[in-house]
């Protein structure tokens, strides 16, 4: 195997990896989201592992983070919950922050 291939192979397995890792935050991130959101709507126990469950399958609806605030934010509406769109995408970036760090010392 020469250099390039060499390379190229160990930028394919970190690009691998990396998208791995981008997946494990961000479904971490859509449960913590959910477990969030689950509080402010009075959710507890096994209801608010529910909730959060939803919103995490809530992710595969569309590319993006769209489907998942648009869920939380219907949710919030229906339930009377008085959260903005950037409340809720201030929330979603720290719990972001907070999912990666959780992985890294996992």
């Amino acid at each position: 195997m020469s250099t390039f291939d060499k390379r190229e192979d160990e930028f394919e397995k970190r690009f691998a990896h990396d998208e791995e890792l981008r997946f494990k935050a961000t479904a971490r991130r859509n449960k913590l989201l959910g477990l969030w959101a689950a509080e402010k709507l009075g959710k507890t126990g096994a209801d608010a592992e529910a909730y959060a469950k939803e919103v995490v399958n809530a992710d595969f609806e569309e590319a993006g983070d769209h489907d998942v605030l648009r869920k939380v934010k219907a949710d919030f509406d229906k339930a009377g919950v008085n959260q903005s769109e950037h409340q809720i995408r201030r929330t979603m970036e720290e719990l972001m922050q907070t999912a990666v760090a959780q992985i890294r010392a996992s």
